[in-house]
């Protein structure tokens, strides 16, 4: 398989480059040339296979032609190490925990995809590769990649956060960590920590100095692997009998998340629509409103892994579609949310339900119970679990949230972290200055 670049100037590239370079010469995003549909037996006996062999079907229309199936298989597998069920929370309200991986979070899956595949390369190049993983977080990518990448030989990471702008256990799961992981603390936004590993990509003499590459969901190892759990959430929905008229929200900040279920839509996945929910960052759900696509600074929100100004994986979405703001519009509506309609959202839900969101979750519950049409049952992403967000939560709750005992591990360590200005100058001149 080749991959192409969304701003069609860049030479097409092996699967190994695109995962290798993360960011096309051209400053474009990489996607692939095809889209394999998946024949309709697939379909048909999916609620009969476990997460892991549906995941292995799917990779291996993305990746089979470049990775021999025994590895493939077993990337797969290692993957997918925990489960991602769905929850039911009303009669036609289910939510698809994606929080049950090492960090807590939905990117535990594209990450440990990407560490493996990742390796994978490095081992074919043979002893002595290196490669340094650039990843910039707004809260949850951060812990994953780190945690994911943790100890793999070969990969150095470099995590760029904003400061002040994380949750203080999100940052312990990164800045913790030692080993082959570097927290990097910038004093910015996220959009300025992701401008800081975009231009470290296009300078020429830092890429002589170094191999880099990304594992935002820029990154095609990232975001690709995180349909598997679209087609999982399916199948699940189809042994329920609920599966025919199912509509997907997805809180969406930089839009890999949502993108990936636009490629297992295309590839299938018979999903009737999609919705993406947006905190007050809500450019993509304007671009739906008016065909007109104006990013902006980002603002700061209580569903903060979501602050996001101008979301990279909007051109994939752009492309994929053909540029149609119509096409587009066909099969994703939008939603977007205040901090204080989030959060009376998580005391309803709690209230009438028992269950208890993390905010990002809770603009995915909100859109569905204003926007499901009789009939449809909806799957909401949890994308992380609310402890990862304790004081928010507990505040909005009065309550005291249980830290489960994954992340009490990670708040022991002592923080360690680079202190940067969101300069680039002062950017490479530390990246020049490590081996």
């Amino acid at each position: 398989m080749k991959y192409y670049s969304t701003n069609g100037k860049a030479p097409v590239a092996t699967l190994e480059k695109a995962v290798v370079k993360g960011l096309a010469e051209d400053k474009g995003l990489y996607m692939p040339e095809r889209i394999k549909p998946l024949p309709k037996d697939f379909f048909d006996e999916i609620d009969k296979m476990s997460f892991q062999e549906i995941a292995y079907t799917v990779a291996d229309a993305f990746f089979g032609e470049d990775v021999d199936a025994q590895s493939l298989r077993a990337i797969v597998y290692d993957t997918l190490a925990f489960d991602c069920p769905c929850v039911k929370v009303t009669d036609t309200i289910y939510s698809l925990e994606l929080f049950h991986g090492p960090t807590l979070a939905f990117k535990d899956v594209g990450a440990r995809f990407m560490a493996r595949l990742l390796q994978y390369f490095l081992k074919k190049e043979g002893e002595g590769s290196q490669v340094n993983v650039l990843v910039a977080t707004s809260g949850d990518t951060g812990s994953a990649v780190a945690n994911g990448f943790l100890g793999v030989d070969g990969i150095h990471v470099y995590v760029l956060y904003p400061k002040g702008k994380v949750s203080p256990i999100q940052e312990c799961q990164f800045t913790t960590l030692g080993q082959n992981i570097t927290a990097v603390e910038v004093d910015g936004v996220f959009d300025d920590c992701q401008a800081l590993v975009k231009s470290a990509f296009m300078d020429d003499e830092l890429n002589r100095h170094m191999k880099l590459t990304s594992a935002n969901s820029i990154n095609v190892a990232r975001f690709l692997p995180q349909a598997f759990y679209y087609f999982y959430a399916y199948a699940q929905m189809k042994r329920l009998g609920k599966a025919d008229e199912m509509v997907v929200c997805v809180p969406s900040g930089n839009f890999g998340n949502i993108c990936s279920a636009l490629f297992g839509k295309k590839m299938g996945l018979p999903v009737k629509r999609f919705i993406a929910a947006n905190n007050a960052n809500d450019i993509f759900f304007k671009y739906l409103q008016t065909g007109k696509y104006c990013p902006k600074p980002s603002v700061q929100t209580i569903a903060n892994a979501m602050d996001v100004g101008d979301p990279s994986n909007f051109a994939r979405v752009y492309d994929l579609y053909g540029k149609s703001h119509a096409a587009i519009c066909a099969d994703i509506s939008g939603a977007t949310y205040t901090d204080s309609q989030i959060a009376d959202t998580i005391r309803e839900v709690k209230s009438q339900t028992g269950y208890v969101c993390d905010p990002h979750g809770a603009c995915g519950y909100r859109a569905l119970s204003e926007l499901l049409r009789p009939g449809e049952t909806g799957v909401f992403l949890e994308t992380a679990h609310p402890a990862k967000f304790k004081d928010t939560v507990d505040r909005i709750l009065s309550a005291d949230i249980a830290i489960p005992a994954k992340l009490q591990a990670f708040m022991q360590g002592k923080k360690q972290s680079v202190p940067m200005t969101n300069d680039f100058t002062a950017f490479k001149s530390f990246l020049m200055q490590q081996p």
